[in-house]
């Protein structure tokens, strides 16, 4: 059995680390209040931005459009975001899963970084860390979703790579995050959407001023845009509640920890007690 010494020592240390994750807890409540307000707020917006392009690309006919097919490269560009630090519990590590537990090979995927965690996981891993964008998750702005989805276009457009792709934790509510692997291009109208159109809609094709390819050129980009700044809101909203309960279970179990430690700290005590009580006893029994 461990010295009575040894189990106080060790009980303090535990309870100062319970301290800074009770604190940690704390930081991050405060945090996910502010982020998952923005992202309630914003996610109707994104949902109905991709039911708008499904709707025109349905009643568009057969179109063609170089972001509507495949490219000849065999690359994969995937935006991964994660977050800039850890103690998260699974988020980070959940997100990487989706790529080298996945089917994409490995030789196949030019990664576009959001978040060091998942950066410093894949490099590890030996995947192609084609751009970092880090710096963005410390605040996530509009501007900073242009700025990727220009560079991931133009790796398209130029036959660099074939495919688009988007590695994200969706946030649900504050318990559930869904770690989410969707193709943003190329685009394909979601023949299986349930929404409700009248037989009238299903037969209205649409018809485009000045031209198809004139108006692709100008709501592709801003789809792509949206969808990666919607993804960027969810990816802070769902990182934070993460953390929160990582952090609740490390205080809970601390405090289970401290209880487990007292009680073998009193019954240590309560043995020496005894041990020295015998020993009285005995030397007055030696005397007498």
């Amino acid at each position: 059995m461990a010295s009575m010494r040894d189990i106080k020592r060790r009980k303090s240390s535990i309870q100062s680390t319970g301290q800074i994750t009770k604190a940690m807890k704390l930081v991050s409540t405060v945090k996910l209040q502010k982020a998952k307000g923005r992202a309630e707020e914003a996610k109707p917006y994104f949902l109905y931005l991709y039911e708008a392009i499904n709707s025109i690309l349905k009643k568009s006919g057969n179109l063609s459009h170089p972001m509507l097919s495949a490219g000849e490269s065999n690359k994969k560009a995937v935006i991964v975001i994660t977050s800039n630090r850890g103690l998260a519990g699974g988020y980070n590590a959940n997100i990487v899963k989706l790529l080298t537990k996945g089917e994409i090979h490995r030789e196949d995927v030019a990664v576009f970084s959001v978040g060091n965690k998942g950066r410093e996981a894949l490099s590890r891993a030996g995947y192609d860390i084609r751009k970092d964008y880090s710096y963005v998750m410390n605040e996530p702005s509009y501007s900073d979703a242009i700025d990727i989805g220009r560079e991931v276009m133009n790796a398209f457009s130029s036959g660099e790579v074939g495919e688009i792709y988007l590695a994200y934790t969706v946030f649900k509510n504050t318990v559930t995050h869904i770690p989410t692997l969707i193709k943003l291009l190329p685009f394909h109208a979601n023949e299986e959407d349930k929404t409700v159109e009248s037989e009238m809609d299903k037969l209205t094709l649409m018809n485009y001023e000045p031209g198809p390819e004139e108006v692709l050129d100008q709501i592709i980009p801003k789809y792509i845009n949206g969808i990666i700044y919607g993804a960027l809101i969810e990816a802070v909203a769902a990182e934070n509640g993460a953390r929160m309960q990582a952090m609740d279970n490390a205080t809970n179990n601390a405090e289970d920890m401290i209880a487990d430690l007292s009680l073998k700290y009193n019954r240590a005590r309560q043995s020496s007690i005894t041990q020295e009580l015998t020993e009285i006893v005995a030397g007055a029994s030696a005397i007498e």
